[in-house]
């Protein structure tokens, strides 16, 4: 398994534990990540362990799932398809244009792939003065829509190497480029879209001058040194399979001399900014949604 695959894996399971998903979805969704019966298993025990306490922060912080979403009302997006990387590849992408853009930005997808509530996010970014590009990372496979179930669309994304990821990534950066010439280009990605986040900055990619990933997993033997964005990383405190990167993350951000911050919010878990999801906490997803809208100004407009 790849440190992405064995991370998406892992979500299904704690995701379980957590009491979100019975344990009859939770082998279903690692069957479809190819896990045999036997290995599902033992990663689903393995992953009960402070099952009581997670259910309770998950329990709390879903009352707030009714509070509005952080940041101002969307703008509309539209439904674009750009050139991809390779001759006769065409990718999907939702865009959502700022009247009068001070900088534009990449908003890259969870596990489940495009959907309402990533296109929301570009949206807000939007309505803030940033245009943004939400890239479809399923296009080849027909995009997100096409697949229906958002188990198959982990399990597809599950099949995707990491060079693919990135070529696709940059490809939608040329396509954001192209959209709103001029301006200084950012990156906000979420869970799964904050790792894609990450590999980008280790991709020796020169032409982010921001960057915010929201709680993902570090690639292994992550190197930014040919990237100079400046970097807010997001993390909550009850997420600690993600956490165990932040040192890792910190050091390699040191090394390569990038300006960053790293922002632990406390008392809250991972996926908190989701806003159709049972983890979403509405007052911290206000403070973070501020705090990049803020990072965002200061680098890229």
């Amino acid at each position: 398994m790849t440190s992405f695959q064995r991370y998406l894996a892992e979500e299904v399971a704690v995701d379980h534990a957590d009491g979100l998903i019975p344990r009859r979805e939770a082998l279903r969704r690692l069957g479809l990540l190819g896990l045999a019966l036997p290995t599902a298993s033992a990663l689903l025990a393995a992953c009960t362990t402070g099952q009581e306490s997670a259910a309770t922060s998950v329990s709390t912080s879903s009352a707030s799932a009714a509070a509005s979403p952080a940041g101002p009302p969307p703008l509309a997006t539209e439904a674009i398809t750009f050139p991809g990387p390779e001759g006769g590849v065409t990718l999907q992408g939702a865009w959502a244009a700022a009247p009068d853009p001070r900088g534009a930005v990449l908003v890259i997808h969870e596990n489940r792939g495009l959907n309402d509530h990533i296109r929301s996010v570009a949206g807000r970014l939007a309505a803030d003065g940033y245009s943004a590009l939400a890239p479809d990372l399923l296009s080849r496979e027909g995009g997100t829509a096409s697949l229906g179930d958002p188990a198959k669309a982990t399990a597809a994304l599950s099949g995707i190497s990491e060079d693919r990821f990135t070529a696709d990534m940059k490809a939608a950066l040329d396509e954001l480029g192209r959209r709103a010439p001029g301006k200084k280009l950012g990156a906000v990605g979420f869970c799964f879209g904050g790792g894609m986040v990450w590999l980008l900055l280790s991709s020796n990619e020169p032409r982010l001058s921001a960057a915010a990933p929201f709680y993902g997993p570090l690639p292994e033997n992550a190197d930014f040194s040919g990237s100079k964005a400046a970097v807010l990383g997001i993390y909550a405190e009850q997420d600690s399979r993600v956490n165990a990167g932040r040192d890792q993350a910190k050091a390699a951000l040191e090394k390569a001399g990038l300006k960053h911050e790293l922002v632990t919010f406390s008392g809250v878990n991972h996926a908190f900014f989701n806003d159709t999801g049972q983890r979403y906490n509405a007052d911290a997803a206000a403070e973070a949604y501020q705090r990049v809208i803020g990072w965002f100004g200061r680098y890229l407009a």
